[in-house]
């Protein structure tokens, strides 16, 4: 689990609000900006009047923060501070200003950095529905989706629970399941790389939380605002569909370290040092389906591998340190590899030490998941941490949602698992509760659905 680098949690980079064409186009001014009083920020403030008269979210946005602030600044003896003007723009702070654009040629929430609250649910269509409802649900959730990426109301029936709040990187994504194609009648579409995981001897699978028809993935770096969106998801599924299981994570929150760096897991390791860097000449090949790809209507999409892990923190956290960094094969303080050197250092897999023993030991999970280690395999990891209580004899139940992405997982996940499942000293503090696999269609284009291709093609 910690050795693929995943994407950094910190504020995402500012880029045009235009440019749809890259999945993860991010909307935002740097927190020394918004501090100054003096930049140019996009505006975060509706300026047209709603219907009716109403005050549109973005502007009750601006208007409740100015207020805020104000009433802080001079304290309860001098009283409320009036609100702006309705017309005065006023901006939100960086992190709720960050938006995401919905469209574009990948789905958002794959190459975004990672946020700080993640819900993943998976839906079952309801007896009865078949081709025709699925789309008419698809462009529900898709218009939904874009409005809550772009910090509007859901609908006319909003809850109101995002009410104060900017985009705040919000991400809805959305995916087939294997079964979905047989409920829809579309067997002959249904991609080859959905064919079903191999079962894994660590697996300890509950079938009640895994797969599904439909996936949706949410994240945001609120916690309402995630919230709002699986909600507003899941009451516009309505009749088509139902819930067959849900799970909630979180990460670190951007701005939490003095530098942005990789995410530790619950085992206090960092965790993801190695994953495929957009940068990299080949990302796109080894984690989006070309546009020759088959079917076409997966062209610039991607496939899921969701696992729900649990981590035996009871038994991990009675290890020494050295024995910790052993099973990982890097040091716990800095992610460094045993051999020497910084995070990206490159370990020195066949370093010995004084006794002739191999420094990183031959079954130290960092070792077993280099790509170079199972043929080249490679897969983009972006999950999320979990708790969920604890049991009645007091173990936590929690670990990692964990999520990657892959061209193609025969040639991803599978074999790096297989190798896993032969001989990583990690499998014994893990375990696999909860599965899943789901095609991950492209973007959807101004005007489309996500889906459209498939559903309507």
């Amino acid at each position: 689990m910690a050795e693929q680098s995943t994407p950094d949690a910190s504020p995402p980079t500012p880029s045009s609000k235009g440019d749809a064409s890259k999945e993860g186009a991010v909307g935002t001014a740097s927190p020394k900006e918004a501090s100054s009083g003096n930049a140019p920020l996009r505006e975060a403030v509706s300026q047209k009047p709603s219907p009716g008269g109403a005050i549109s979210r973005r502007r009750l946005i601006g208007t409740a923060g100015a207020t805020g602030l104000a009433l802080g600044a001079a304290g309860g003896a001098a009283g409320y501070a009036a609100a702006p003007s309705a017309d005065q723009a006023v901006p939100l702070s960086s992190l709720g200003a960050d938006e995401v654009m919905f469209h574009g040629k990948h789905q958002p929430g794959i190459t975004t950095a990672l946020q700080a609250r993640g819900h993943l649910v998976a839906f079952d269509l309801t007896a009865g529905v078949g081709r025709r409802e699925a789309a008419a649900l698809l462009r529900r959730w898709s218009a939904t989706a874009q409005r809550l990426m772009a910090g509007e109301a859901s609908g006319s029936e909003d809850t109101d629970v995002a009410r104060d709040a900017g985009p705040s990187s919000l991400t809805v994504t959305f995916g087939f399941g294997h079964s979905f194609f047989a409920r829809t009648g579309l067997e002959k579409q249904r991609p080859i790389a959905l064919d079903p995981l191999p079962d894994f001897s660590s697996d300890h699978l509950d079938k009640a939380r895994s797969d599904g028809d439909l996936w949706v993935q949410i994240g945001a770096n609120d916690a309402l605002v995630a919230f709002h969106a699986l909600r507003a998801i899941q009451k516009d599924a309505g009749s088509a569909a139902r819930v067959r299981w849900q799970m909630n994570g979180f990460n670190r929150s951007p701005g939490a370290t003095a530098q942005p760096m990789t995410a530790r897991n619950l085992m206090g390791q960092i965790d993801g040092t190695r994953n495929p860097k957009p940068s990299e000449a080949d990302f796109d090949q080894r984690i989006f389906v070309p546009d020759s790809g088959e079917p076409s209507w997966m062209a610039g999409g991607s496939y899921a591998v969701v696992r729900r892990i649990r981590m035996l923190l009871d038994d991990w956290e009675k290890l020494s340190l050295k024995d910790q960094e052993d099973v990982i094969g890097r040091r716990k303080s800095d992610g460094a590899p045993l051999t020497s050197g910084t995070e990206t250092t490159e370990p020195k897999l066949e370093k010995t030490d004084a006794s002739g023993k191999l420094v990183i030991p031959v079954n130290a999970h960092a070792r077993i998941t280099r790509p170079d280690q199972n043929g080249g395999a490679a897969m983009l990891r972006r999950p999320f941490s979990f708790h969920d209580g604890f049991d009645t004899d007091g173990v936590p139940d929690a670990g990692l949602l964990f999520v990657c992405w892959q061209a193609d997982p025969l040639r991803g996940f599978v074999p790096v698992q297989r190798k896993l499942d032969r001989g990583d000293a990690l499998s014994v503090f893990i375990r696999h509760e909860a599965s899943g696999l789901f095609a991950v269609p492209g973007g959807a284009a101004e005007g489309e659905y996500v889906g459209q291709r498939l559903l309507e093609g």
